[in-house]
């Protein structure tokens, strides 16, 4: 049992966390995200914000008071704002490790999550893009495993880095197949 005070018991231990952006962040050899997904995030809220606007002129014109536009104004200027800044330190946590025998996959700021996928688990591997990733020349990859809940993605890779890693994880998944 520990006991805190002096003469007592064992000598608290440093957290293994304090330090690390993210669990196994000392491992070597992470890649991240492209930095364009951050501009196609920040595209995205900026729609927002416009239909904000529109949906506040919309209400103004219609009940002739001009106070819902002020306030539709504040919340799309208040939501780019706050939307660049999370974007822009959302996509530096994204990072992904291929290894000998699974893929790790890390993300999050607050809440930090980290994926292991064994190789052998996979059962497909999808490379997506929609138009905004096209337009910036990126593509996402999603990895379905044999359970759902294991399933993960890695958007925002340039679109020749994600088709390189498909063929690799097919690949490694059907060389270490675990008799699904």
């Amino acid at each position: 049992m520990f006991t805190v005070g002096r003469g007592g018991g064992r000598p608290p231990r440093p957290s293994p966390w304090v330090g690390s952006e993210a669990p196994f962040a000392d491992l070597a050899g992470w890649l991240g995200v492209s930095p364009n997904l951050g501009s196609i995030r920040q595209i995205e809220v900026a729609i927002l914000a416009v239909a904000a606007l529109l949906a506040g002129l919309a209400i103004t014109l219609a009940t002739g008071v001009l106070v819902v536009l002020g306030v539709a104004f504040l919340i799309a200027a208040l939501a780019e704002a706050l939307g660049s800044f999370y974007m822009r330190r959302r996509m530096g946590s994204w990072g992904y490790l291929e290894r000998e025998q699974d893929l790790l996959v890390r993300r999050g700021l607050l809440f930090q999550r980290l994926s292991v996928v064994p190789y052998g688990r996979m059962q497909t591997v999808d490379v997506t893009a929609g138009p905004l990733e096209r337009l910036f020349g990126l593509a996402s990859i999603r990895l379905h495993t044999a359970s759902a809940g294991s399933d993960c993605r890695i958007p925002g890779l340039p679109s020749e880095v994600a088709a390189g890693l498909r063929d690799r994880l097919a690949r490694l998944g059907e060389a270490n197949a675990e008799g699904l």
